[in-house]
C-alpha cells in the first residue's frame, strides 16, 4: 500500500533521490560523462545545468561553477584532471551514433 504523500514529503523524497544519485556517481567515478550521454542522454554536466536552471526558475542565482562543484563534489577542473581521461575513438563513435539516432527520432516525432 502506498501512502498519500504531501507535497513536502514528495519534495523531500525527490531531494533524497538526487543526493543518492550524486553519491552513486561519486562512488563510480569510472563512469565517464560521454558514456552517460551515450546511454542515458544526460551526464553530470547536464545535472549541474539543470541545477542552475531550477534556481533561475525560482528567481535565484547559482554560479554555474558552484553548481558543477555541487554535482561533482569538487571543482570541475579537479575532477576532470583526476577522473576524466580523453574519450576513446570507440566512445566517440558510440556517442556520434547515439546522437544521430536521437536526431532521427526527433525528426520522426515532428512529422
Amino acid at each position: 500500500m502506498t501512502d498519500k504523500l504531501t507535497d513536502r514529503q514528495e519534495i523531500e523524497l525527490e531531494a533524497a533521490v538526487l543526493r543518492r544519485l550524486l553519491r552513486h556517481f561519486d562512488e563510480h567515478k569510472e563512469v565517464q560523462n560521454i558514456e552517460l550521454m551515450t546511454l542515458a542522454g544526460f551526464c553530470r554536466n547536464c545535472l549541474s545545468k539543470w541545477f542552475v536552471e531550477a534556481a533561475q526558475e525560482r528567481g535565484l542565482t547559482v554560479d554555474p561553477e558552484k553548481a558543477r562543484e555541487k554535482i561533482y563534489g569538487m571543482p570541475y577542473s579537479t575532477w576532470k584532471a583526476r577522473y576524466q581521461p580523453p574519450a576513446t575513438e570507440e566512445q566517440l563513435a558510440r556517442f556520434a551514433a547515439a546522437e544521430k539516432a536521437k536526431a532521427a527520432k526527433d525528426q520522426t516525432g515532428k512529422q
